[in-house]
């Protein structure tokens, strides 16, 4: 993924204010397969932040590694709001970081499990912890895209408003 300058921006954003609060990043990607970290880690600083991730793309990764519940899965699938809340939970616990983005859906180009190509949910784990639901449309690639410039674009919203 290229950055856009405005992504590329809110990435600068987001180093300098966790740098200057000596606070730390981890990420759990599923739907973004690593993209997100990409992102991150594109920008020149990202490394006095950045700890690292966990791709879990595959559910036995999402249990055996990340520590997600089976049991959550079984009852609201992988591409649910529980679920992202979950993987950004085991994340953050597993790495000590002060923050953690998680990130699950559907790419495409096929529907899966009922949920349409596009549904995505992105969650935000640490002082401030928010989920958010996305409903994108295009071609898979432009949907992963779009997911980790949204849940970037969030992250560096929550940041700028804290109190």
């Amino acid at each position: 993924m290229s950055l856009t300058s405005e992504v590329s921006s809110m990435v600068k954003e987001i180093i300098r204010t966790l740098g200057e609060s000596n606070e730390t990043l981890v990420t759990a990607e599923s739907i973004t397969a690593g993209g997100l970290s990409a992102a991150i880690t594109s920008v020149e600083g990202s490394s006095q932040i950045f700890l690292g991730a966990i791709v879990a793309y595959q559910d036995h990764v999402k249990v055996n590694v990340l520590g997600v519940d089976e049991a959550i899965i079984a009852k609201h699938t992988v591409y649910s709001q529980e679920v992202a809340v979950a993987m950004a939970h085991e994340v953050r616990e597993k790495f000590g970081a002060t923050w953690a983005i998680a990130t699950t859906g559907v790419a495409g180009p096929n529907p899966l499990d009922g949920h349409p190509v596009g549904a995505v949910w992105v969650a935000i784990e640490g002082p401030i912890s928010q989920t958010i639901e996305l409903s994108l449309s295009g071609e898979r690639e432009s949907v992963r895209n779009a997911a980790t410039s949204s849940a970037i674009a969030s992250f560096a919203r929550i940041l700028r408003h804290r109190a």
